[in-house]
């Protein structure tokens, strides 16, 4: 378990993170959410030991990672897959690796096998393309055979099989008891992985929950109806105080439920071909969530801001 508590870092007058508190359970992927600028690089610098905090600790396995006797095999982690002297062939990378928290030498060849690296293990680092360094990272944080993982962004120049690999792999490893923490700014693949959400917005907690609880929280409950008279079901709708909006398939959406919506048309003899429960998505409830927590914030052509 990673049990973050009261976490605050500031450098001068800015704060980075301020009083986060959370826990990342075993047998989960838990996704670390936020906004450019949210504090999650700071949160999980400090939960390595490469930040010290202002305030509050982080511990993993019931200790600071400074006092992890072997930390490769406690914790396994990404935070920069080009980190890697370019000299150095993926194989010989891992080999000090190993060497250092001693781990066995055949292990090596496990997690190059893993990462699908087995015909690039005698190439120097420096001509890896951005996803062979993706996939040389992960092999490194998988070395030690870690209860804890913790990976910034692991999808990163992955291709779609890469993509695919590394998300069975997470489901996985967080199947066998693992603890897998990841964070990522990818909202649909995140859906497709994560079970648990930490959300942070200006170094604060915004949300600690469920993937689903997550996304009921912060999104509407509706549905889309598609009906050839869509003028006399937008009055019946708007005079029983229900919001309607136009969709550009034609259909229309209502803010509220099918059995109502279903009473509604019934009551009124409106005809309708379709009635189809609105699905919302993470990223929905993410923007929601996060819309006064975003520090940078694109202008959108014609002054309009997304």
């Amino acid at each position: 378990m990673i049990e973050v508590t009261n976490l605050t870092k500031r450098y001068g007058n800015t704060t980075a993170v301020e009083g986060l508190g959370f826990r990342i359970r075993p047998g989960l992927v838990t996704g670390f959410l936020g906004p450019n600028g949210a504090g999650k690089s700071t949160t999980m610098r400090m939960m390595l030991g490469l930040d010290r905090p202002t305030a509050g600790e982080v511990r993993i396995d019931g200790a600071p990672y400074r006092r992890l006797r072997d930390p490769l095999r406690t914790v396994g982690a990404l935070l920069d897959a080009g980190a890697v002297h370019p000299g150095r062939t993926a194989l010989n990378h891992l080999r000090c690796l190993a060497r250092s928290n001693r781990i066995p030498a055949r292990r090596v060849h496990e997690v190059i096998e893993l990462a699908g690296l087995a015909g690039a293990a005698h190439r120097r680092t420096g001509t890896f393309s951005l996803g062979m360094g993706q996939r040389l990272g992960i092999a490194a944080a998988l070395l030690g055979d870690p209860a804890v993982l913790v990976l910034d962004e692991p999808v990163n120049g992955l291709d779609p099989e890469g993509v695919r690999w590394i998300r069975h792999l997470l489901r996985d490893l967080a199947a066998e008891g693992r603890t897998v923490l990841i964070s990522s700014h990818l909202m649909s693949e995140a859906a497709l992985t994560v079970d648990h959400l930490v959300v942070i917005g200006r170094g604060r907690l915004l949300a600690d929950t469920g993937m689903a609880a997550f996304i009921d929280r912060h999104t509407e409950a509706g549905v889309r109806v598609r009906t050839p008279e869509p003028q006399r079901l937008r009055e019946v709708l708007a005079g029983a105080g229900i919001e309607v909006t136009d969709c550009a398939d034609g259909t229309l959406s209502a803010a509220a439920g099918a059995e109502r919506i279903g009473a509604l048309v019934a009551a009124h003899a409106v005809p309708v071909h379709e009635v189809t429960r609105s699905t919302t998505s993470l990223e929905e409830a993410f923007m929601r969530l996060t819309a006064d927590a975003v520090e940078y914030r694109a202008e959108q052509p014609g002054g309009a801001q997304r």
